[in-house]
């Protein structure tokens, strides 16, 4: 019973990815046709794109009060975007060349900004306040780095068609009269709403059948389908040349992740996890985090040799997990 409940994850995932996709698409048109001031949002919402699954399950658990599902999914995902979707990303692209000394800042602000909710959890709990703690964190990046990754984030998304290519493979354009463009965005929020709901309620049962914490299930399940969207758009920066694109890519969704979900998650509902396999967790991210950094900073530059190992990292840490 618990292959095909895992199996039924993986199919709402990429439904949530696909009603992700449609989002995505509906806010490049606004954000090419509107004003200044609605550009903006759409430029903070374009470059929240590769986050919305994790964004909407923290939504949907919070509200049906399965917080630790959205915590195992955020954390289980930081581990997965620096092993599986860098490593991936990098292996397929080749050679990977980091030139100049950018997002010194980022570097230091995605790693505290991971660890945080570990610590607010020392407790037992991260509480409402904690969870609004997480937000206006969150906050703080938008407005000192905006400039630097999310009008750029924006600009490549509103320019590139990689949700398709990566799902369908179908271009999709900004033409289309508004109405058209606001039905497909309010149809891709109620199906990511649906599918993350149902994500939720399976990841429920499948704890229960084969006997583990639903915060597991977030951390080896969910959290593989939930970061496909920074695997296509790592390997796409890499592919056009655009390695600061891939680094800032990668540490702007652990930082959304590790504050702006896990806050929301936390805010609609306290979060409460076993204390010894969420620090376990957050060991592996601490020490997943260090390697990668040591390879980006060497060398400036990350090897074909460096990314397998990254990804022999995450078959490691499955292990230790389930142990």
């Amino acid at each position: 019973m618990a292959i095909p409940l895992a199996l039924f994850i993986f199919f709402f995932v990429f439904l949530l990815l696909f009603g992700a996709n449609m989002v995505v698409a509906g806010l490049r048109h606004f954000s090419s046709t509107s004003k200044t001031s609605v550009f903006t949002l759409s430029a903070i919402l374009l470059a929240l794109a590769t986050s919305f699954p994790e964004l909407f399950v923290a939504l949907t658990s919070g509200l049906e009060g399965t917080s630790e599902l959205s915590l195992g999914n955020v954390l289980g995902a930081n581990v997965t975007n620096l092993t599986l979707v860098a490593g991936g990303a990098a292996l397929l692209a080749g050679r990977v060349t980091m030139q100049g000394a950018f997002l010194q800042r980022e570097v230091w602000f995605a790693l505290i900004a991971g660890v945080i909710p570990l610590v607010l959890l020392l407790d037992g709990v991260i509480s409402r306040v904690d969870g609004m703690i997480l937000i206006a964190i969150w906050g703080a990046y938008v407005v000192h780095f905006f400039h630097i990754r999310f009008v750029q984030i924006a600009h490549k998304l509103s320019q590139e068609g990689f949700w398709y290519r990566f799902l369908h493979k179908v271009e999709v354009g900004v033409s289309g009269t508004a109405g058209r463009e606001m039905a497909r965005l309010l149809l891709g929020v109620a199906l990511l709403l649906f599918s993350a709901d149902v994500i939720v309620r399976l990841s429920r049962s499948l704890a229960q059948d084969i006997g583990i914490p639903v915060f597991l299930v977030g951390v080896l399940v969910v959290s593989i389908g939930t970061t496909l969207p920074e695997l296509a758009f790592s390997f796409r920066s890499l592919a056009d040349g655009e390695p600061q694109m891939f680094l800032g890519n990668i540490f702007g969704s652990l930082i959304t992740n590790a504050t702006l979900v896990v806050g929301i998650a936390a805010l609609l509902s306290p979060i409460r996890v076993e204390l010894t396999p969420a620090l376990t967790v957050g060991v592996v991210f601490v020490i997943t985090y260090a390697l990668f950094w040591f390879f980006i900073r060497t060398k400036q530059r990350l090897d074909r040799f460096e990314a397998a190992l990254l990804m022999v990292v995450y078959i490691l840490f499955v292990i230790v997990i389930r142990s």
